[in-house]
């Protein structure tokens, strides 16, 4: 199988569900807390944390790095958890969505609006995430522990293209 390399100004219109990627650039990690938060901040008319228009954000709350590493364990959470506020999201500019699971129709009908894509990592593989993260630096949130939004710069970090912009999903 071949696998496209991507990074934060590729434009993702052009992936097609199963497509395997290998993503470079900056990912924020955010859950559902912190989702909240920055749907509740744009609805009250104030400006987001992080620069929404383009970015990719990652469904996981990383644990604390040990002394001399830069991220403890990295997994994807389950994406669904986010379905109620990625919409807004979408609407503001997010065009990568990476996490597990199936989302719903609203997020799907989003993605279709808004040009964006759903790309699942593996989940158990937190290892094999944790080797591509090359920084890690909290930019929000410090009050959320492990959902804090963290700036993620990551390096050939293996992904498949679960729903891509046109709504064709490979999940069941």
């Amino acid at each position: 199988m071949k696998t496209t390399e991507i990074d934060n100004n590729y434009d993702v219109t052009k992936l097609k569900a199963g497509d395997a990627v290998s993503f470079s650039g900056i990912v924020y990690t955010a859950r559902d807390a912190a989702h909240k938060r920055m749907t509740e901040a744009h609805a009250a008319g104030k400006a987001l944390p992080i620069n929404i228009e383009g970015a990719a954000i990652y469904y996981a709350g990383p644990t604390p790095a040990r002394a001399g590493e830069i991220i403890g364990s990295c997994g994807p959470t389950t994406s669904a958890r986010m379905d109620d506020y990625t919409p807004t999201l979408l609407d503001l500019g997010l065009k990568v969505m990476i996490g597990k699971g199936k989302r719903s129709a609203a997020v799907v009908e989003s993605m279709k609006k808004n040009g964006a894509v759903y790309l699942i990592a593996v989940g158990g593989a937190a290892a094999l995430i944790k080797s591509c993260i090359t920084a890690c630096e909290e930019v929000a949130y410090p009050d959320l522990g492990c959902e804090a939004i963290r700036k993620l710069t990551v390096k050939n970090l293996p992904l498949l293209v679960a729903i891509d912009s046109r709504g064709i999903s490979i999940l069941q």
